[in-house]
């Protein structure tokens, strides 16, 4: 997911999208407890990702008070 295309969305469909995320990040750390996550880069991304979408968020929210 790159910040440009993340610029062209709605607020709420980034949050939704926001909290998906999260939620999957949820269900890999218990992947990762039960020793069952196969992939282990793929925390590191959706760290990333959330990141992002919380960046865009805030600059969203910064040209709206301006």
């Amino acid at each position: 997911m790159k910040a440009e295309e993340l610029r062209g969305k709605s607020p709420d469909h980034l949050r939704d999208n926001l909290a998906a995320l999260k939620k999957e990040a949820f269900n890999l750390r218990f992947q990762q407890a039960t020793g069952q996550l196969e992939n282990s880069a793929r925390m590191n991304a959706i760290r990333k990702d959330v990141a992002r979408i919380k960046t865009v968020l805030n600059q969203k929210a910064a040209e709206v008070a301006k």
